[in-house]
């Protein structure tokens, strides 16, 4: 290996994900395989998993695909066991669960009195705990009994920095995922191995399934907040899914030896920038 192939080198790293169906996941996982990881995706969408772990074995990728619910901590457990017996350890956690419900969403027909307070709960599990908390117990767990250590990447947002307006339950639910992993990465490093580290991307705004009915109207034109959302990114568009894997494998990587409890914008400077 040349010196730079050596500093950021995921060879023969297992890749754990959670939301491994997912846009963004699928093309993460298509990142590492080529840089020579080993990728695990599990999803509870068995459709969206089994199709992308297929994509990724025809491109010559070692993938392995699960059915798993991550609120489930039992079914997070016994997946990740199959997995460490499979490959021996887990070196990287993916947390890429998420997403948001427009029963969530405030409207112009629908205050925020009006929400269910379900919808709400529904979203914070889905980000915070199958996103974050759940399959860190038990990854992290493993991680830490490995002398090699391991990376734990968390997915955060932009509304982990600021609140975005409508999406109530998203925009508290990633503000917490970004404090947990601040939490963690404190926690691991002092009372375990400071050769586990935990980090978290926050990227800005990419069209994915979740918020698709947010940013473009049917005829695929602008919704007045993707308008909002472009006159507020100085780079003037939105990211692609592949713009993610750089800074991914620059945390999963000997790149990032010293860096633990951040949270890394991905965003085309939506977050730098105050509007003015």
């Amino acid at each position: 290996m040349s010196y730079i192939e050596e500093l950021f080198s995921v060879k023969d790293k297992v890749a754990f994900f959670t939301g491994g169906g997912g846009i963004l996941a699928s093309a993460i996982s298509e990142g590492l395989g080529k840089a020579g990881a080993k990728i695990v995706l599990t999803d509870i969408n068995e459709k969206a998993l089994m199709a992308q772990v297929e994509k990724l074995k025809s491109m010559g990728i070692t993938a392995e695909g699960f059915v798993m619910n991550a609120l489930e901590k039992e079914n997070v457990k016994e997946v990740a066991e199959k997995v460490k017996n499979m490959f021996g350890k887990i070196d990287i956690l993916l947390n890429a669960a998420g997403g948001n419900i427009p029963e969530a969403v405030t409207s112009d027909k629908v205050t925020f009195w009006d929400l269910p307070v379900e919808s709400i709960q529904k979203v914070v599990n889905i980000n915070l705990f199958a996103g974050a908390i759940i399959p860190s117990q038990i990854i992290g767990k493993m991680m830490v009994e490995n002398p090699d250590g391991g990376v734990i990447i968390n997915f955060a947002s932009m509304s982990s920095f600021r609140p975005l307006t409508r999406v109530v339950g998203y925009s508290a639910a990633k503000a917490a995922v970004a404090n947990f992993t601040q939490w963690l990465a404190v926690y691991v490093a002092k009372e375990f191995s400071p050769k586990v580290r935990v980090n978290a991307i926050a990227p800005g705004f990419l069209i994915t399934n979740q918020n698709r009915y947010l940013l473009l109207n049917e005829d695929g034109s602008l919704t007045p907040r993707g308008k909002a959302v472009i006159e507020h990114t100085p780079m003037g568009r939105f990211g692609e899914p592949e713009e993610l894997i750089g800074t991914i494998i620059w945390l999963a990587s000997p790149a990032s030896s010293f860096v633990t409890g951040a949270v890394i914008p991905i965003d085309g400077g939506f977050n730098a920038f105050s509007g003015v």
